[in-house]
């Protein structure tokens, strides 16, 4: 199978070709950086044509996205040429080409309230920022525009290849005794190395359609998860829970709720992610070497 992969110097487009490879896949990698084995601005529509059409993938697997939170904020076109249009240009292609595509979502496309975790196939959304905003409207380019489609929403999201919360909890609880950590956003994380797994074993099925992964384990805070992390990392560190009011500091609105249903994934018959818990500990050693 030959598919190409958007983003590859992303944490999750790493992860995913490597997963390719070592299965044996035709595996075509992009990216804005001119390091990247094929570079490639998304948001350049001439650009994603001719290479598309001159590779012929099999399917694509579309990573590469605006992630900067609260930078999104104050660049809303660029954002959205990125999320949103970029997302629309490859869609396009894939539909005339006849070849699958896979885009990676969010959480942040919900409004984030409320304790019920969101149904892959809800269609109540209300992004709270522009980030969510732009990465609805890629949804929505990709679903209308194809037939052969997955979106997966995934959260909370660590990898090797890039930062992350758990690589910022080390650095600062390396200098400091105490930490104030948001208790009122509730989600789960999400590995990008076994979120590889997962997608590669779904880019390789004709089960389309709306889908969320994340890791298991249990919906946990922010709060949790930094104590979780200094704990397996063997930090004496201590963290204090605070509302999302008291600490303050984010430009962009973030959602509390970010509980995502993962049901549908097994219903399909796909193999669910290890427990977060367990994940992290992986990814402590992997960083380590």
């Amino acid at each position: 199978m030959k598919v190409f992969v958007t983003g590859v110097c992303g944490q999750l487009g790493h992860d995913v070709i490597k997963e390719l490879e070592k299965r044996g896949h035709t595996a075509i990698g992009s990216d804005l950086a001119p390091t990247a084995q094929i570079p490639l601005d998304i948001t350049d529509e001439e650009a994603v044509r001719r290479v598309l059409l001159e590779q012929k993938p099999d399917a694509v697997i579309h990573c590469a996205a605006w992630t900067a939170v609260d930078a999104a904020e104050d660049c809303e076109e660029k954002v959205r040429a990125i999320n949103a249009v970029g997302t629309k240009y490859i869609a396009k292609v894939c539909r005339e080409l006849g070849c699958k595509m896979l885009y990676i979502s969010t959480d942040y496309v919900f409004d984030g309230q409320g304790q019920t975790p969101w149904e892959p196939d809800c269609k109540d959304y209300a992004p709270l920022n522009v980030y969510g905003q732009t990465k609805l409207e890629g949804e929505q380019a990709v679903a209308e525009l194809l037939d052969k489609f997955f979106i997966v929403r995934i959260a909370w999201v660590f990898g090797k290849n890039g930062n992350n919360f758990i690589k910022t909890m080390l650095s600062v609880g390396k200098k400091y005794d105490t930490l104030r950590v948001v208790k009122d956003q509730v989600g789960t994380p999400t590995y990008t190395l076994d979120l590889s797994r997962l997608l590669v074993d779904m880019v390789q099925t004709e089960k389309y359609g709306f889908y969320h992964a994340t890791n298991e384990g249990g919906y946990i805070s922010w709060y949790e998860f930094a104590c979780e992390i200094f704990r397996q990392a063997g930090y004496p560190t201590k963290v204090i829970p605070v509302t999302t009011e008291e600490y303050g500091l984010s430009k962009a609105a973030r959602p509390f709720n970010s509980r995502l249903d993962k049901g549908k994934l097994l219903a399909a018959g796909f193999e669910p992610l290890p427990s977060w818990q367990d994940a992290l500990g992986r990814y402590l050693k992997e960083i380590e070497e």
